[in-house]
């Protein structure tokens, strides 16, 4: 089990995929919540049980999936729906987090999470490291991954903590507004650190 656990998080296109990856090629394992919150909704879960129990079987799909843009949709204009949800899904995407990671053998983890702060999450790592970039590049970014407007983006980025926020909660920043590259150097640097973050570790 590993014992030092690092908070990797940061806005809506800020490249947590990518961080996450560079990590992965030094031999690091992670712990993706935007995954795990998706494993817990999965057919014959308990979760998506409750869920259809609540929304009706027309919030699935033909194949039986939650149908996520459907759900996003109902909760969004429904503050009591959004909440029943959330007091649902955050304890299980919490168990699940925990359970994951203490299976991982790398000589620390990361747990990636969009929500890391706002979700408590952070109560449960060692240090947090925040993806940083300037709002109008993570604007352009977002928009080109999702092919969504300007709007959605901007109203998911007003639902996260604010980039202001984000960096004052961070113990170590990555600055990602020019190359891979750059990306690689920084988080090379932050791997011997954490690598001797660790070993300080009964």
């Amino acid at each position: 089990m590993t014992n030092y656990i690092v908070g990797v998080t940061g806005g809506i296109g800020c490249g947590k995929t990518t961080l996450m990856q560079c990590f992965a090629d030094l031999g690091i394992q992670a712990v993706d919540a935007d995954i795990v919150a998706r494993q817990v909704v999965m057919p014959g879960t308990p979760c998506l049980q409750a869920i259809q129990q609540q929304f009706g079987s027309d919030i699935l799909l033909q194949n039986g999936e939650l149908d996520r843009a459907a759900l996003r949709q109902r909760v969004f204009s429904h503050s009591a729906d959004k909440a029943w949800l959330e007091q649902l899904l955050h304890p299980a995407i919490r168990q699940a987090l925990l359970q994951q990671l203490a299976q991982l053998t790398s000589p620390y983890a990361l747990l990636v999470a969009p929500l890391l702060l706002e979700n408590g999450l952070n109560t449960y790592v060692n240090r947090v490291l925040v993806i940083d970039l300037p709002e109008p590049l993570q604007l352009q970014r977002a928009m080109a991954r999702d092919n969504a407007s300007e709007q959605q983006i901007r109203a998911i980025m007003a639902a996260q903590i604010s980039r202001q926020d984000r960096l004052a909660a961070a113990d170590d920043i990555v600055h990602n507004d020019t190359s891979i590259a750059a990306l690689q150097t920084q988080v090379a640097r932050l791997h011997t650190f954490y690598l001797q973050q660790a070993g300080l570790t009964p």
